[in-house]
Formats: structure tokens, C-alpha cells, sequence
């Protein structure tokens, strides 16, 4: 496994420890208390405002804006959409998680017309979610992954290049393509897809990490390493997806440097 010289996981955790980012969200109404939990066990504020009268005012004090559309609504997309444009104007990033995209018409639809009336600074999903807005043969079973046909390093990378932004597809291995480098990130445990919401709150600490690293790969990168480096410390302590939804939330809080560094599964493509 190569390690990556530039990358200092514990450093941008660390980061997001003592500067507390706001993060605001706009998110799935069926995860947002376990995206709000871990948002804060890593270290940062989470605060989640939806209502279109003050999404531009909270956007405008966040570190970064995370918007997913896992219980999506018309109206829900178009308040994203405007929380995404002030966020651009301010330069804050935006980490969007197109949850269900291939699913249904109106899920596909709502993640073109989020990418395309603003800019999406990490676009997050699973091979399916992403092999569909990218135009590959690809299948999504209501907001999981049925398949992908082809390379999804290729996929990824073909999106990103298209959408100049950053693509983190998440699976038994993450890839985060974007600036030219390619991310394979495989740390995590199967126990982490025996509960509801650990790809939203992937998206959250992607969010976590965006706030404080303007290299939006490395730290999308990094979040989801560290992320996945929690869920398999807690899988150790765990009997069961009750217990393990705890331990999860403690790893997450207790994440040391000698942790990260000696389970960090991270390589570096160009």
C-alpha cells in the first residue's frame, strides 16, 4: 500500500477540531439526526436549515454546504439551489449527494438541474449514482447501488473532467477523482452498510474536511478515510448494527493520530 506523503489526514481532523466549522445542511429528512451526531463527533457544527426564507443568511456563516436529496421534494431542490448559489458567491464549498439519482425520473432530473443552475464543488455517490450522471450503463435499487458497467476509476474520472469539480464515488472501494489525481481509499467495514445513513454521513464529514482544505480531492479523500478508519474500529467493539451505531459515533469522537496512520488505506493514482 502507498502511502501518501501529502496527505495528512490527522492534520485536517485536526483542523476541524479547533476551527469548528459550521456546516450547514440541507438533507434527508430520514438521516439528518445521525448526519447532525456526526458532524459533531468529529468536530464540527452542524446546523440544518431548509426553510427558503434563510438558507442564503445560514449559507452565507457556514464552512461549507451539503445538500442531499434523499427525501427530496420540488421545492427542497429549489431552495438547494438557491443556498448553493449564495455559497458560490461566497466561495464556500458545496458537497452535494445525489442520493437515488437513477431511481426514479424526478431524482435524476433534480440532480441535473442542481448541477446545472450551480456549481457543485464535490459531487458524492455511490457506483450506481454516479455511473448514471455520468452516463454509464448503471442501475440504482431505490438509494442503493444495483451495478455499473465498465471502470468506475473511469467513471469517475470522465465526470469529474466534464464537470471540472471533484467526484467521490463511495463503495467497498471509495474513489475520489479530482485536479488530475485519482484517490483509492479502502478503509471501512461491511457493518457500516448494515445501518441506515452512512452514505449521508460520509457526505457530512466530506463537508467536514471541505471547510478546511481548499483541495477538494485530498480532503474528500481524507474525510472518507477517516471515516471509514472509525467505522472499523468500532466493528471491533461491536455485537450487533445497534451496537455498532454507538461505538461508531465513539470512534468517530476518539480518533487519535496513531490510529490513522497505522490504518490509513489510502493510494494515489495519477
Amino acid at each position: 500500500m502507498r502511502r501518501l506523503n501529502d496527505m495528512d489526514a490527522y492534520g485536517m481532523l485536526g483542523k476541524v477540531r479547533q476551527t469548528k466549522p459550521l456546516i450547514h445542511h440541507i438533507t434527508n429528512w430520514v438521516t439528518i439526526y445521525d448526519c447532525a451526531n456526526m458532524t459533531r463527533v468529529f468536530g464540527a457544527l452542524p446546523v440544518m436549515a431548509h426553510a427558503r426564507e434563510e438558507v442564503e443568511e445560514m449559507t452565507g456563516i457556514a464552512g461549507a454546504l451539503v445538500l442531499n436529496i434523499g427525501t427530496l421534494t420540488p421545492e427542497l431542490v429549489d431552495t438547494m439551489i438557491v443556498a448553493a448559489k449564495a455559497a458560490n458567491k461566497r466561495k464556500i464549498p458545496v458537497v452535494f449527494d445525489a442520493v437515488g439519482t437513477g431511481a426514479t425520473r424526478l431524482r435524476t432530473d433534480s440532480a441535473m438541474k442542481i448541477l446545472a443552475e450551480a456549481r457543485v464543488d464535490v459531487l458524492k455517490g455511490n457506483y450506481g449514482e454516479i455511473g448514471v450522471l455520468a452516463g454509464a450503463k448503471a442501475q440504482v435499487k431505490g438509494v442503493e447501488s444495483a451495478g455499473l458497467e465498465g471502470d468506475p476509476q473511469q467513471v469517475a474520472l470522465r465526470l469529474s473532467s466534464q464537470l471540472k469539480n471533484t467526484v467521490a464515488m463511495t463503495g467497498r472501494t471509495d474513489i475520489v477523482s479530482g485536479n488530475g489525481t485519482t484517490y483509492l481509499i479502502d478503509n471501512g467495514s461491511p457493518m457500516m452498510g448494515c445501518i441506515v445513513g452512512t452514505g449521508c454521513m460520509a457526505a457530512s464529514i466530506i463537508g467536514c474536511f471541505c471547510a478546511v482544505e481548499e483541495d477538494y480531492a485530498l480532503a474528500s479523500a481524507a474525510a472518507l478515510a477517516c471515516y471509514g478508519i472509525a467505522g472499523e474500529i468500532a466493528s471491533t467493539r461491536a455485537e450487533g448494527p445497534g451496537t455498532f451505531k454507538e461505538a461508531f459515533y465513539d470512534a468517530a469522537y476518539g480518533l487519535n493520530r496513531s490510529e490513522i496512520e497505522s490504518m490509513l488505506k489510502v493510494r494515489k493514482l495519477r
